[in-house]
């Protein structure tokens, strides 16, 4: 963009700012939601819950499933924002 377009867009200047936060929460919210090692924990906890009696198999069974769609998503969406930086190093991305 050129000065004159800074200039006539300055006032927008909150809102882009607003927008740009926005997305970076939207980003970082995503990221922990589709990391595969808190998806695990969840899926580690779900099973203490089952031992301690707090929840019963068909409720674990219903949650377990629900998990285990959210890893596989989290997985392919590792695979495809690693594909889309370039790289990783955790090694998250093979399945267990």
């Amino acid at each position: 963009m050129g000065l004159i377009s800074e200039v006539l867009l300055l006032p927008f200047a909150p809102a882009r700012g607003s927008l740009w936060a926005i997305r970076q929460v939207l980003v970082e919210a995503e990221r922990q939601y589709y990391d595969p090692a808190a998806v695990r924990a969840e899926l580690a906890r779900l099973e203490q819950l089952l031992d301690a009696g707090e929840i019963d198999e068909e409720e674990f069974d219903r949650l377990e499933d629900e998990l285990l769609d959210r890893l596989e998503i989290a997985l392919q969406w590792r695979a495809a924002t690693v594909g889309e930086t370039g790289g990783g190093t955790t090694g998250e991305g093979t399945a267990g």
